[in-house]
């Protein structure tokens, strides 16, 4: 059973990957009041059903049934005290989230499937109605100022929920399977995050100024948002192009656009697109092109915010100075570990005060609903 666009009500979120609060911070993109419960774990008073499906770090959003401490008996006690407004056959899945819970998931299965047929519900393993799920989660919370809730407290917690909607995780393939390919391309799935943090939506626009083969403008094309992509070489104008078509050509209602192009002096009108996400130079070479490596990032920072009220610059250094310089506000930063040799530092950038970001915000929801 699939809630409607913005469907209100409570719901537990599923998340993926192993930062909660990265992972609750895109989850923000399509849902309202975000709050970290336990690892893998968060509530949400609402839902934009079609943006769920799109996240990269949520796995699924549950309609809320219960909650209780991560012990078979309290969810079964739970489950037999909730209202159930609904009918039909029935499957419980029960997970134990990173393993973090002294709990058996097949055991947590019979149990709750038990209180459900004692309720007078159909099991059906292979083709339910409605399916149940068990998140059992116990640890401690994630801490992260950007993320309402996460205080880093200890949780200890089983949430039941009716399976609401999924994430398609319908990324493009790994960018080895892709006509142009870089050593050093972005995996599909942080790129998807970073194009959702950035707005990417259908009816939206999305830039890239330093688009290297694509990867990101790629991930928000199959979310459904118009992209437009930049890069200063013209061996990677001619490779995103490439790749564009393999991958976006499908959907007629996406349109992209690729041109050479310095991401220190666009070629865009004030205000042109509606968010932007870019992976800066990695390493310490002195020269980029015409640039100093420095001058580049804050050229560019400075050209994104006037182009766009909203930004994400991936990068493998921390660029807040200059992002503050270049007239942007830092909603979040994010350390994400990709190997041994390289971490990368990713921030949420917004431009204006905090009353012209909720407006903002409050625009974006206006168009999807």
């Amino acid at each position: 059973m699939t809630p409607p666009r913005g469907a209100g009500g409570v719901y537990w979120l599923e998340l993926a990957g192993e930062t909660d609060a990265f992972a609750a911070r895109e989850a923000a993109t399509a849902a309202t009041g975000v709050d970290l419960l336990a690892p893998g774990v968060a509530r949400t008073g609402g839902i934009d059903a079609a943006r769920v499906r799109r996240l990269a770090y949520t796995r699924a959003a549950h309609e809320a049934v219960a909650r209780t401490d991560a012990d078979i008996d309290a969810a079964a006690a739970a489950l037999r005290a909730a209202s159930l407004d609904r009918s039909g056959s029935v499957a419980v899945r029960a997970r134990n989230v990173r393993a973090t819970a002294d709990v058996s998931t097949e055991a947590a299965e019979r149990e709750l499937g038990g209180v459900l047929v004692d309720r007078g519900f159909d099991v059906d393993l292979d083709d339910p109605d409605h399916v149940l799920r068990a998140l059992f989660a116990a640890g401690p919370r994630a801490e992260h100022d950007s993320v309402a809730g996460a205080d880093g407290g200890e949780a200890d917690l089983c949430a039941l929920g009716w399976v609401a909607v999924e994430a398609a995780r319908d990324f493009a393939p790994k960018p080895t399977d892709r006509p142009f390919f870089q050593p050093g391309s972005m995996a599909p799935a942080d790129a998807r995050a970073y194009a959702n943090l950035a707005g990417a939506a259908p009816g939206r626009t999305l830039l890239d100024p330093m688009c290297g083969t694509g990867g990101l403008p790629l991930e928000a094309g199959i979310v459904g948002a118009d992209v437009v992509a930049c890069d200063a070489q013209a061996k990677m104008v001619r490779g995103a192009r490439e790749n564009f078509r393999e991958h976006l050509n499908d959907d007629p209602s996406t349109e992209w656009h690729v041109a050479r192009g310095d991401a220190t002096a666009l070629p865009f009108s004030d205000d042109a697109v509606d968010g932007v996400a870019f992976d800066a130079p990695y390493g310490r070479q002195s020269k980029i092109a015409r640039h100093e490596l420095a001058d580049l990032v804050a050229g560019a920072l400075a050209e994104t915010a006037r182009v766009a009220p909203r930004a994400v610059l991936v990068a493998d250094r921390d660029w807040r100075g200059p992002a503050r310089d270049a007239g942007w506000t830092v909603d979040a930063a994010f350390e994400r570990r990709v190997h041994r040799s390289l971490t990368r530092h990713v921030l949420v950038l917004r431009r204006g005060d905090a009353g012209e970001s909720a407006a903002t915000e409050a625009a974006i929801r206006a168009d999807r609903e």
